[in-house]
């Protein structure tokens, strides 16, 4: 070999090396570095400049040195971006400041997602919002209803008639929910350990044995469990796995790179301390196997209730896609008058149609509908839907105004009613809405 050769294979070599670096360090990199959506300067789409200070001032004071760590914005009108803002730290330690692609855990806000999921099947004629879970589950045929006895011998009934999907994902399928009476049901249900299974036909396989606390279609009764079997449906009606499908079918056609129920170890440096109130009056890491391993599943199954990890950004994405009616891009996810059927209040056969949490809100699949933004009291409109995750992050759509606003923080709120930060959910919701002209 001569050295014109010995130099080609060196400079070959070289070349390949700095290739791999190169993709090492993009796999390291954040995945979204371009804006989810199109952007554009406020005051073009309705929206003053000037008004949105008052969301910047006050996310600031929110995340100052008494509040959370921090937190990231994104208000987006007429399909374009016109706020998107990170405020104070990503860790507890307060070093690391917030990026706008830091990964939250979303908790229930992956309940939207599932509820997607189980239309694009109905669309497909895969399923119907009629059909009865036991169509589709073994084990679900003959529904009881726990009246009485004890945990060891309780007293049971048959229930007035199945429960369908669309009982579960309305969450009046009459599963134990922390209502008053439901005490007797929930221990059965905590008895039967759904939550400790390893995958979500095992999931289905524990709920076979748990009673309903209510008859299907009497209650409005807010329950982790109805989403999880949905994923489970999801799983037997499409054939692949719950997260596969998300992955095929939502999140790669809607280019939402950074959402999944774990997060790559390349990219686990932007995922945000989850923290809670200590006895002490001083935040800390909570106590949970994702708070401590940032980045881990939130659950042992790929859970359909909780369990995802997103970002703003992503979410926008998502978020936009049902606010224009289920395309985004190019990419049909639903049909148009699916989504309609999914923004529309479902509790019409309860007097009154409204959810445990709010006698102004009904709710649709997937998320809350506001019937009366002033018996809610809080800016808003009627038709606003959306949801919220157990770790506060929350998001919102609204058709009327073509309005979309998303708040990630990344804090457990104490149950206990202990000293903890002010919920400012209300706050940014008010902040966004009043920047309206």
């Amino acid at each position: 070999m001569n050295r014109a050769d010995a130099n080609t294979r060196s400079g070959s070599r070289l070349y390949v090396a700095l290739l791999v670096a190169c993709l090492l360090l993009a796999a390291a990199s954040p995945a979204r570095t371009a804006p989810p959506l199109p952007t554009a300067p406020a005051d073009t789409q309705g929206v003053p400049a000037a008004r949105l200070q008052r969301l910047h001032d006050f996310m600031r004071e929110s995340t100052g040195v008494d509040g959370y760590l921090g937190g990231v914005t994104l208000v987006a009108r007429n399909g374009r971006i016109v706020d998107w803002q990170a405020y104070g730290h990503r860790d507890l330690a307060r070093r690391e400041p917030m990026r706008r692609d830091s990964i939250f855990r979303i908790y229930s806000m992956t309940k939207t997602v599932t509820s997607v999921a189980v239309m694009m099947l109905v669309e497909e004629g895969k399923l119907t919002l009629d059909d009865p879970l036991s169509r589709h589950l073994p084990g679900f045929d003959a529904p009881q209803v726990l009246v009485g006895g004890s945990v060891d011998v309780p007293t049971l009934r048959p229930a007035s008639r199945p429960v369908t999907l669309h009982d579960l994902l309305t969450h009046t399928a009459g599963y134990p929910a922390g209502l008053k009476g439901d005490e007797p049901a929930v221990q059965l249900l905590e008895r039967a350990d759904p939550h400790g299974a390893a995958d979500l036909r095992g999931f289905a396989e524990r709920m076979r044995r748990v009673p309903l606390a209510a008859d299907p279609g009497t209650r409005f009764g807010y329950d982790g469990a109805s989403l999880e079997l949905l994923a489970r449906v999801v799983e037997v009606a499409s054939g692949q796995s719950f997260e596969r499908f998300l992955r095929q079918r939502i999140f790669e056609p809607l280019a939402m790179h950074d959402t999944g129920f774990s997060v790559p170890a390349t990219r686990r440096s932007r995922v945000v301390d989850l923290t809670r109130m200590g006895a002490a009056g001083k935040l800390e890491i909570a106590d949970t196997t994702s708070a401590r391993h940032p980045g881990e599943p939130l659950n042992a199954y790929d859970s359909g209730a909780g369990g995802l990890y997103s970002t703003a950004g992503d979410y926008a994405r998502f978020a936009q896609m049902l606010l224009d009616g289920g395309t985004l891009d190019g990419h049909t996810l639903l049909g148009r008058k699916t989504v309609e059927l999914m923004l529309r209040n479902h509790l019409t056969m309860l007097d009154p149609p409204v959810t445990q949490f709010s006698d102004a809100e009904g709710f649709g699949l997937g998320g809350y509908v506001v019937l009366d933004p002033a018996r809610r009291g809080q800016l808003g409109s009627p038709g606003q839907f959306g949801w919220s995750g157990a770790a506060s992050t929350y998001y919102t759509i609204d058709p009327h105004e073509h309005l979309l606003a998303i708040l990630m923080l990344q804090h457990l709120p104490r149950e206990d009613g202990g000293r903890d930060l002010p919920r400012i959910s209300r706050n940014f919701y008010d902040l966004v809405y009043q920047a309206l002209p």
